[in-house]
């Protein structure tokens, strides 16, 4: 069994806009660094906890994309590693979308929007990843991480895509349809590769971010209204 502790990066100014970020390489905000470090201060207080009931931490990996590798150097030097990249972690690609706001994307792209809010698995905007493809990417980047590292103890920073298909995968959830779970930014997810499947142990755990500002909210179920 090998167990990950799945860690969305840290927030960006499009967070905060609610604009489609996917592969573009945008910078954690000022918000963002903060709950960088915050993340540090919770790693490194479990590396000094004399005693934990949690498996050592052995790796820091982080997806190539800057903001997550900005949220993971500070995990990885709170707990002595360095951090290794994983590309097939990284956000999902949405082609035209990339970049834009609802509002924008419904005057530039009417009609691939509408297509779009069928969620629908399969279908894909020009120049992007069907959820699909995306599903199968980030499952198989998982699966191959899991053989490297068998029974090892994994700290990944990816992003809230590929959450989305962690929490869709191991709850044997629809790859049809929006988003229904939570995913906040440096927020931590307790999960473990056992018998070739994913289970959840915990999630959206963001106790370390107690008291900061409110975050953005992105909710596909409401994108219809």
């Amino acid at each position: 069994m090998t167990d990950f502790l799945l860690i969305r990066h840290g927030e960006t100014d499009w967070n905060r806009e609610l604009r489609f970020q996917g592969q573009v390489d945008v910078p954690l905000n000022e918000i963002g660094l903060l709950q960088a470090q915050r993340l540090e201060q919770r790693f490194e207080a479990l590396r000094q906890a004399e005693s934990t009931k949690q498996r050592p931490f052995t790796r820091v990996i982080s997806s190539d994309l800057q903001r997550a590798q900005q949220t993971a150097a500070p995990v990885a030097r709170a707990l002595g590693h360095a951090c290794e990249i994983a590309p097939g972690l990284r956000e999902q690609c949405f082609g035209d979308f990339e970049g834009m706001r609802v509002p924008e994307i419904k005057e530039k792209f009417p009609s691939a929007w509408q297509r779009w809010l069928d969620f629908d698995a399969d279908y894909a905007v020009q120049g992007a990843e069907s959820t699909r493809v995306f599903h199968d990417r980030v499952i198989t980047a998982l699966g191959q991480l899991a053989t490297q590292f068998p029974d090892e103890h994994l700290v990944v920073v990816t992003h809230g895509g590929v959450l989305d298909m962690v929490w869709r995968n191991a709850q044997a959830l629809s790859l049809h349809g929006p988003r229904v779970c939570d995913i906040p930014n440096a927020g931590v997810n307790q999960v473990a590769w056992r018998d070739a499947a994913l289970h959840i142990q915990a999630w959206a755990d963001t106790s370390h971010l107690a008291d900061m500002p409110p975050q953005p909210v992105y909710r596909q179920t409401q994108l219809k209204a």
